[in-house]
C-alpha cells in the first residue's frame, strides 16, 4: 500500500510511505533477477536468489527439471544457458504444514554478432537500393537489439511468436566497440512504406531517432485527409508506441526555384507565422495559397515556428520529439518542400524555428536510456543532462551540449533541414540554455558561447549564408560577443513598443533606444528587433484593455489604438537592422495571448481586412516594409535618436538622402524641436507634400498620435487611400459603401463586437433575432455619421437575461440599406 499525508491547505505533504502486505504464512520471491522475462544469450550465467519468510523446504525448478534444493530462507543458483528458446522457471517452498508456489520465464538468445558497420553508413535509416535498407541504432550499454515492424508482421518473442525465440533474421548484429547495432533488410517491395521499431532488450519499444516520419497511436486518427491523403494507419494490434517508418525509391520532390538568392540580413522583415493559428485548414497547402497575402505585405522571410514532429498535435511545437520527421499535423514533407520552393520563387526566405535545448518524453533518445518510460534520463544517457542546470528555467529533458553525441545529433540535425528542404536558416529557442553551467543562464558564460559558435560553424560550412538567429536574451556582454561573431539576436522591445502605443511614456517606460544595435555596444546590425512576439503579449489587446486618455483621446478606441500602432511601426521597421512581425500584428490583433489558455488556439481573423481601419494599418505596414527593402538609407549606420520622451526623433544620414521621424506618444499635445539635417525642401512621405525648411533647428508641434516621415528627397508616395488617414490622429476613413462585418469573436462568449461602415449619415437600427426569428435583443436605433462603427453584444436579450447557448442573427437598416449575418453564443 502506497500512502501520502497533505495539510488541509495543500501546501505540504510527506514523502511516500509505503507498507508492504503479505498474506499470513509462507511467502516465497524471487529477489533475482530482479525482473521478467530476461534474455540472456547462450553462454550466460543468470544468479537466482529465492527468499523465504521463514524456514521452509525451497526449491528450484528449470523447464520441468528441479536445479536445487534446499531447507532455509533463502536459495541462490546460477545456471548457465546452453540453448536458446523459453525456459519456464518455477519456484516451491513447503513447510509441515503449508506450501507455496510462483513461477515465470525466461527466453534464451543466440550470441551478438560482431560486426562493424558497413563503410559509408551512419546511424539511422540506410537506402542500400530499391529493396534493401540497413537500419542502425546507437545505443551503448544495451545488451541487444531486435528488428520488429511489417517486413516480419512484428513477429516477436514471446507474444506473436509461438517458437519462443527471436528470428536470426531480425537478430541486429553489435559493433566491435559495442556502440551501435545494425541489420540489413533485404527483400523490400520498392516504393512500399514500412513501419518499424526497435525493440531494446526485450522490453522496450522505440522509433528510429532520425527517422523521417512517424505513426503516432494517440494522435494519428484526428488528422483530416485533406491534411494529410492516404495516411499510413497505425499497426494497431501489433504493437504499442510511436514507430518510425521508411520508404526506399520515394519520389524524389522537384525544385524549380532555381536562382533563389537569400535577402540580405540586414534587410530581412520577418514574418513569424504560426501554421495552426494562422490558417483554418492548419497546412503547408493553405499557407502556401496564402502567400499573395504576405508577399503584398512585402515581408521577404518566414519563420515557422516548430514543424518537426511535437508531442499532440495541438501545440506551438515547443515539445519536440522527433527532429528529422515533419510534423503529420501540418500535412506531408513535400508540401513543406513545395511551400518552401513557392516562398523562393517569391524571393521570401524560409527560417525553421527549432528546439534543441531540450526534448520530450516520447523522444527516443530519452527513452532509450531513461528511469521510467518517458524519463527522466538516467546518468547512462549520452545526450541528456539527468537534471538541467539551468535552476530557473526548464523544459522537457535538457540536452548536454557538450557531450560529443549531442553535438554530433545536433549538427546531423541542421545539416538536414538545409540540404533536404532548403531552409535558409535557423531561429534557435532558448539557447541561454546551451550550457553545463548552474544558475539561470543570465550571466556571461564563455563555455556556452563555445557551445554556440561551434554549432554557428558547423552550419556555416554547410550552408555559409545560413542565416543564425537565437533567442538568447541574456547578459548584453555575451550577445554583443556573439552578434560579432555573425549571429544574429531577437532583440526584444515589446514593452517599451508596447507603453508607447499606450500612451504611458513618463520615468523612460517609452524608450525605444535599444532598437538600434549601436545603443547596445554591438559593432554589426545582427539584432532582430520585434514588437510582438508568439511569446509576448499582443500590443492592441493592451492598447483596447489599458490605453491611456485625456479628454475625447481615448486609446482604448479601436481606431485610436490602431494609429497609434501604426505610429510605432515608423519608429520600429525602418530603423536599421533585421525585423520580425508577429503574425497578424500588421492587422491590428487584439486577442490576449491568454485567450482559450496561452497555448491554446486563438481566432484566425482573415476577417479584419473587411475593415478599413485595419486594412490601413496593414497598408501603413506595407509601405514601410518597401522603404526598408529599397531604400540604403534605412540601413545606414549614421543615425541619431531621441527616443525617451513622449515626443520621440530619429534622423537617419547618407550623402544622398536624410530622413527625419517625429511622433508624439503622449495621450495631449506635444512640441519638439527638429535637427534637420539640411535646409531647402524637405518632403512629408505619407501625404506627398512638401515643405520648406530655412533653419535646420525648428519647432515642431504636434497631436497625440501624430506623426510625420521626413525626408529631403522625394521617396515614392503611397497609394492615395491611406494618405488622409496616416497623418491626422482619430481621422476615421470614409467609407465608399455601407457594409455589416463578421462579429468578432465569433462564436463568443460572454460578448461579441459588430461592426459597419456608413458612407453618409444614416438612420440606423441593429436588432438580434434567434433560429425562430424571434427579436431577443435591439442593439442601437438611431441616427449615426459617416465612417466605421462598432456595437457591443453582451449575450443578454432586452429584458437583461443571459441568452442561451445557439445561433442567433444580427440585422442592420441604414436608410434603405439591409443585411444579415449569423454568429454562435457557446455558453
Amino acid at each position: 500500500l502506497a500512502f501520502v499525508f497533505r495539510s488541509a491547505e495543500a501546501n505540504k505533504q510527506t514523502e511516500n510511505i509505503y507498507a508492504d502486505i503479505y498474506e499470513a504464512g509462507l511467502t516465497v520471491s524471487i529477489e533475482s533477477p530482479s525482473s521478467f522475462p530476461i534474455y540472456p544469450a547462450i553462454g550466460d550465467n543468470v544468479d537466482f536468489r529465492i527468499l523465504s519468510n521463514i524456514n521452509a523446504n525451497l526449491s528450484l525448478y528449470i523447464d520441468g527439471t528441479v536445479v536445487k534444493q534446499v531447507n532455509g530462507t533463502s536459495l541462490e543458483y546460477t545456471y548457465n544457458v546452453t540453448s536458446t528458446g523459453k525456459k519456464e522457471i518455477v519456484i516451491t517452498g513447503t513447510t509441515a504444514n503449508e506450501s507455496y508456489a510462483d513461477s515465470s520465464y525466461l527466453i534464451a538468445r543466440d550470441n551478438l554478432t560482431i560486426q562493424d558497420l558497413p563503410s559509408g553508413l551512419t546511424t539511422g535509416i540506410n537506402y542500400i537500393n530499391a529493396s534493401t535498407v540497413t537500419l542502425a541504432l546507437y545505443a551503448p550499454g544495451k545488451d541487444f537489439v531486435y528488428l520488429i515492424g511489417d517486413f516480419n508482421n512484428w513477429e516477436f518473442a514471446p507474444e506473436n511468436n509461438s517458437s519462443w525465440t527471436f528470428n536470426s533474421d531480425y537478430y541486429m548484429n553489435q559493433t566491435s566497440d559495442g556502440k551501435i547495432f545494425w541489420k540489413t533488410i533485404t527483400g523490400l517491395t520498392p516504393g512500399q512504406e514500412y513501419a518499424f521499431q526497435y525493440l531494446v532488450n526485450g522490453n522496450l519499444r522505440i522509433a528510429d531517432p532520425y527517422t523521417e516520419k512517424v505513426l503516432d497511436p494517440w494522435n494519428d486518427s484526428s488528422i483530416e485527409p485533406s491534411t494529410y491523403p492516404n495516411l499510413k494507419p497505425y499497426p494497431v494490434g501489433k504493437t504499442t508506441e510511436i514507430t518510425s517508418v521508411f520508404q526506399t525509391q520515394q519520389e524524389e520532390y522537384q525544385w524549380t526555384s532555381t536562382n533563389y538568392h537569400k535577402p540580405d540580413k540586414e534587410k530581412l522583415v520577418i514574418y513569424e507565422l504560426l501554421i495552426r493559428d494562422f490558417i483554418a485548414e492548419h497546412d503547408f497547402k493553405a499557407v502556401k495559397d496564402s502567400l499573395n497575402y504576405l508577399k503584398t505585405l512585402g515581408i521577404n522571410a518566414i519563420e515557422l515556428m516548430p514543424v518537426n514532429e511535437f508531442e499532440g498535435n495541438n501545440s506551438w511545437g515547443y515539445n519536440p520529439s522527433f527532429y528529422f520527421a515533419v510534423d503529420k499535423y501540418y500535412g506531408p514533407a513535400n508540401d513543406l518542400k513545395a511551400f518552401i520552393d513557392e516562398c523562393h520563387k517569391n524571393n521570401i526566405a524560409v527560417i525553421m524555428d527549432i528546439v534543441l535545448n531540450h526534448s520530450y518524453g516520447q523522444s527516443p533518445l530519452v527513452r532509450l536510456y531513461a528511469s521510467d518510460n518517458y524519463g527522466p534520463p538516467t546518468a547512462e544517457n549520452p545526450w541528456y543532462n539527468v537534471t538541467s542546470p539551468n535552476t530557473s528555467f526548464s523544459w522537457g529533458y535538457d540536452f548536454n551540449h557538450e557531450s560529443p553525441q549531442t553535438q554530433e545529433f545536433v549538427d546531423r540535425v541542421t545539416k538536414f533541414w538545409l540540404t533536404e528542404y532548403k531552409f535558409d536558416g535557423f531561429r534557435f529557442d532558448f539557447t541561454k540554455g546551451f550550457t553545463q553551467k548552474p544558475g539561470d543562464g543570465q550571466a556571461y558564460d564563455a563555455s556556452r558561447i563555445a557551445i554556440l559558435e561551434r554549432m554557428s560553424n558547423q552550419i556555416w560550412n554547410v550552408d555559409p549564408n545560413a542565416y543564425v538567429i537565437f533567442e538568447h536574451l541574456t547578459d548584453n556582454s555575451e550577445e554583443k560577443e556573439l552578434a560579432n561573431y555573425g549571429i544574429m539576436l531577437w532583440g526584444k522591445m515589446t514593452d517599451q513598443y508596447n507603453e508607447g502605443t499606450m500612451g504611458f511614456n513618463n520615468n523612460n517606460k517609452s524608450d525605444f533606444s535599444n532598437i538600434f544595435y549601436s545603443n547596445r555596444g554591438w559593432d554589426y546590425p545582427d539584432l532582430v528587433g520585434y514588437m510582438e512576439s508568439h511569446d509576448e503579449e499582443r500590443l492592441m489587446y493592451k492598447n483596447l484593455t489599458y490605453g491611456n486618455s485625456n479628454g475625447t483621446y481615448n486609446i482604448k478606441d479601436v481606431t485610436t489604438a490602431l494609429q497609434r500602432i501604426k505610429m510605432a511601426a515608423a519608429f520600429f521597421i525602418i530603423v536599421p537592422g533585421p525585423k520580425m512581425i508577429w503574425q497578424f500584428g500588421e492587422l491590428g490583433y487584439d486577442y490576449s495571448i491568454n485567450y482559450n489558455g496561452r497555448l491554446g488556439n486563438k481566432p484566425i481573423v482573415w476577417g479584419y481586412l473587411n475593415e478599413l481601419r485595419r486594412k490601413y494599418l496593414y497598408k501603413t505596414f506595407s509601405e514601410l516594409i518597401k522603404l526598408k527593402k529599397n531604400y540604403g538609407i534605412f540601413s545606414t549606420a549614421d543615425y541619431s535618436y531621441n527616443l525617451d520622451g513622449a515626443v520621440k526623433t530619429i534622423y537617419l544620414n547618407s550623402d544622398s538622402i536624410d530622413v527625419a521621424i517625429v511622433g508624439n506618444f503622449d495621450v495631449v499635445n506635444g512640441s519638439t524641436t527638429m535637427n534637420y539635417q539640411s535646409t531647402g525642401t524637405w518632403y512629408d512621405f505619407f501625404s506627398g507634400e512638401s515643405f520648406e525648411v530655412p533653419y535646420l533647428q525648428m519647432m515642431k508641434y504636434l497631436q497625440p498620435g501624430e506623426f510625420h516621415i521626413y525626408s529631403n528627397v522625394k521617396l515614392p508616395t503611397p497609394s492615395e487611400d491611406i494618405l488622409s488617414d496616416i497623418n491626422k490622429n482619430n481621422n476615421q476613413e470614409i467609407p465608399v459603401d455601407y457594409s455589416l462585418y463578421q462579429n468578432y469573436p465569433n462564436p463568443f462568449n460572454p460578448s461579441t463586437i459588430i461592426s459597419y461602415t456608413l458612407p453618409v449619415t444614416s438612420k440606423v437600427q441593429i436588432n438580434i433575432y434567434d433560429m425562430l426569428g424571434r427579436a431577443v435583443k435591439t442593439l442601437f436605433q438611431g441616427e449615426q455619421t459617416t465612417g466605421i462603427h462598432e456595437i457591443t453584444w453582451d449575450g443578454k436579450n432586452n429584458s437583461g437575461q443571459d441568452a442561451t447557448s445557439g445561433i442567433y442573427f444580427y440585422t442592420i437598416q441604414a436608410n434603405d440599406f439591409r443585411n444579415t449575418r449569423k454568429m454562435i453564443l457557446l455558453r
